[in-house]
């Protein structure tokens, strides 16, 4: 086994749980995408991957940052999109992430609403000593402030 095949299967991590760990130095992720680290680098400076950063300014790339690397590819080369293009794409399935979370949220807070309301109308809501009037009441309040004298 050649040194690059035994590097590589020592930083090979598993996609079926894509992690967001900054922990890919730039050549090992290009590796793994399929790409030069001079495009990853062109890549970063477009804003189209994001790595995190060594204290020292070196590139870490996570398994998300190559899936998308990967993604950015097959869009570039298989369906011929350009790179404005797939960045737009990107923050665009950014947007529809964070939209799907909002709903998620909204969906469990809705669900403790109806909850705490059903526990509210178990616990005798309303109070007995409120008693609901379905008529319209057509009296005129005046109000007038006490003068001072």
């Amino acid at each position: 086994m050649s040194d690059d095949e035994d590097i590589q299967s020592d930083v090979f991590i598993s996609f079926d749980a894509v992690s967001d760990a900054k922990v890919l130095i730039i050549s090992i992720a290009a590796r793994q995408a399929g790409m030069h680290p001079q495009t990853l680098r062109q890549y970063d400076r477009m804003g189209l991957v994001q790595p995190g950063r060594t204290a020292g300014g070196g590139r870490r790339y996570s398994e998300r940052d190559v899936a998308l690397l990967r993604e950015v590819q097959r869009l570039s080369q298989e369906e011929g999109v350009n790179l404005a293009g797939i960045k737009r794409i990107i923050e665009l399935e950014g947007m529809v992430g964070d939209l799907r979370q909002r709903v998620a949220e909204l969906e469990a807070e809705l669900v403790r609403t109806r909850t705490r309301l059903a526990q509210i109308e178990a616990a005798g809501f309303p109070r007995r000593d409120l008693v609901p009037s379905n008529q319209h009441q057509t009296a005129l309040v005046v109000w007038r402030p006490a003068k001072n004298s």
